[in-house]
């Protein structure tokens, strides 16, 4: 905050803290259980480097962790709620008609076989197939900020056809597996409910095109959706026909058909890509809602470092 002094920046900093735990106040029943929220919450904006339960209790001044703990076990609290909270608190300062809605996942590495959703399997924090969680995440990414507003933990059907596992972990009886693209899928229909303004979807590879891009498609959304290499392309209704997998395709296209451009600045400099775009058909919009425009290029960009 430039011109604001130490002492005026930590009280405004205070002061939206207090705002924010008067926003979550409702999801619990008794003011001691939203008591020990708040000290939860206080906990993980500290500054100490692990977040235990027995540094956030020290933290918060309590004689062990077990109040803090009962807010993620024993507690009876709508997170779906919360959640719902934190993404109308962060549209209040980051909304805007040309934002994106970014999807992606991330590993919690773990050591362990009781942590809810744990297995061997791949993620891009390790880089590697490793013991770990997978969490799905949509970030809200705008000219003004960016922030996270939905989150679901990936259960790999060694868990879901497991129900001794499932209740020793308490997971709701109703949950079934679910893909990644079909928790992204969920994740946009619920943004799209809850009016969100956002004009497209960016997603890797493991969420691929299929579902998502006809939903996007219905909703008049756009969409930059990565594919595998062996993704077959096949153009309609153009003079230059293109056919063929992402790989080949990129392979035959002219140098002269590459633009280098920046992804943004990394830890080394620019994360500099070469892009090329190719449209592949006219897509009629309205084919599922005739408020929207006559039609829009259906392309097919390509990056690679």
């Amino acid at each position: 905050m430039a011109g604001a002094s130490i002492e005026t920046t930590l009280e405004l900093w205070a002061s939206s803290l207090r705002d924010v735990k008067v926003r979550i106040r409702p999801l619990f029943g008794q003011e001691r259980v939203a008591a020990s929220a708040g000290r939860f919450l206080d906990g993980l904006l500290g500054n100490e480097p692990r977040k235990t339960g027995w540094m956030r209790a020290e933290a918060a001044g309590d004689p062990g962790p077990w109040r803090q703990q009962a807010i993620l076990g024993r507690g009876r609290w709508n997170a779906d709620a919360l959640r719902d909270i934190v993404r109308d608190y962060a549209l209040e300062t980051l909304a805007d008609e040309d934002a994106v809605l970014v999807i992606d996942e991330t590993g919690f590495l773990k050591q362990g076989k009781a942590s809810c959703g744990v297995a061997r399997q791949y993620t891009g924090s390790a880089g590697k197939i490793t013991n770990c969680q997978i969490g799905v995440f949509a970030s809200y990414v705008s000219r003004h900020g960016h922030g996270f507003i939905d989150r679901a933990l990936y259960l790999p059907q060694a868990w879901t056809d497991d129900p001794a596992r499932m209740r020793a972990a308490h997971v709701p009886d109703d949950l079934r597996f679910a893909t990644k693209p079909q928790i992204a899928r969920r994740m946009i229909a619920c943004a799209i409910t809850a009016k969100v303004p956002f004009s497209f979807v960016a997603a890797d590879s493991v969420y691929g095109t299929g579902e998502i891009e006809a939903a996007l498609r219905k909703a008049g959304k756009g969409y930059v959706l990565g594919v595998a290499a062996n993704h077959v392309f096949r153009s309609w209704g153009k003079k230059q026909l293109v056919g063929g997998t992402a790989a080949k395709i990129v392979q035959n296209l002219p140098k002269n058909a590459w633009r280098r451009l920046s992804a943004g600045e990394g830890t080394k400099g620019p994360r500099l890509h070469n892009w090329a775009y190719l449209e592949l058909a006219d897509l009629d919009a309205g084919e599922y809602n005739n408020a929207l425009r006559p039609s829009s290029p259906h392309g097919a960009p390509r990056a690679r470092p």
